[in-house]
């Protein structure tokens, strides 16, 4: 593994190691075994889009690895003065270890891998979130134990969240059910990406034919940053794919719901589902945490 840019570069065999690692990190942070793996390294963190666990996470993470983190907004650089982003990435790889970004565009952080000579961690596209799915994977593992036999469901928009667990899900094992309003499918080359797992995979507009027998119900917001003028437009179309107590009574009984943050009670979740579930939610959001130093140290060290 030389960056991780989404993921369908991952394979089975990846995924589980770098679960195993951060299990491995979590479990010596929580008993204050020291693991400053990174001594010396810098990590350059892009950031075109703002972010709350992100940041704080990749910082914190650097910092207790024995590395530091650099946060380089739009005003901290030239890429936001029109620099070509192959030329910041030219000429940050002359001065760090690594850089994270998270941004819009796919393409640019496609470009800064190809260009740069270090390596690039996919914090955030419009098309991908692979950072925010392996600590999805990693509670996931973390509560029922294992992968195979397990049905995840992904109710709502299809968007980044939507493509990189359908990849993340069905590449370890699982089943993958997808509900979307038509219009707000997930990216073709994504549905192209499950042909190859036959029925482990279902696409409908029905949540709660998505949701029946679920062992782990995924949603995410509405609107994502950037769609912030088509709040109102999503709300009308996205009537009927809340996850709500309807749509758990139909799952299994210990069925987990997992939110990648920040959510929308009474929107694409109701308040009392979130609150059941709030402990799966943020060990999910902490586990961010421990995925990403998992996969830094895979890159950096």
């Amino acid at each position: 593994m030389k960056h991780l840019l989404k993921m369908a570069d991952l394979s089975r065999d990846e995924i589980m190691d770098i679960l195993n690692l951060a299990d491995q990190l979590k479990y010596e942070r929580a008993h204050g075994i020291a693991h400053r793996r990174l001594e010396g390294k810098t990590l350059g963190m892009i950031f075109q889009k703002s972010s709350t666990r992100t940041r704080v996470s990749f910082e914190t993470g650097m910092y207790q690895l024995g590395g530091q983190a650099l946060f380089l907004s739009n005003r901290d650089l030239q890429i936001g003065r029109g620099e070509p982003v192959e030329d910041t990435a030219r000429v940050l790889s002359r001065y760090l270890d690594g850089i994270m970004i998270r941004t819009f565009e796919q393409a640019e952080v496609e470009a800064l891998a190809k260009y740069g000579s270090i390596p690039v961690i996919n914090g955030l596209t419009d098309y991908c979130h692979p950072c925010q799915v392996l600590a999805d994977l990693m509670t996931i593992r973390e509560y029922k134990g294992q992968f195979d036999g397990l049905k995840m469901t992904y109710i709502g928009d299809g968007n980044n969240m939507a493509n990189s667990l359908i990849v993340g899900g069905l590449t370890v094992g699982m089943d993958v059910a997808i509900a979307c309003p038509d219009g707000y499918r997930p990216d073709p080359a994504v549905l192209e990406f499950t042909k190859a797992y036959g029925d482990k995979f279902t696409l409908t507009s029905s949540p709660t034919e998505a949701a029946v027998d679920a062992d782990v119900i995924f949603t995410d917001v509405w609107a994502s940053m950037g769609q912030e003028d088509e709040a109102e437009q999503r709300r009308k179309a996205f009537v009927g794919f809340q996850v709500n107590d309807e749509i758990m009574a139909v799952a299994h009984k210990d069925a987990m719901v997992q939110h990648c943050l920040p959510a929308h009670r009474g929107e694409e979740i109701t308040a009392e589902v979130f609150e059941a579930h709030a402990d799966e939610i943020f060990d999910e959001a902490e586990n961010r945490l421990h995925a990403q130093k998992a996969v830094i140290v895979k890159l950096l060290s």
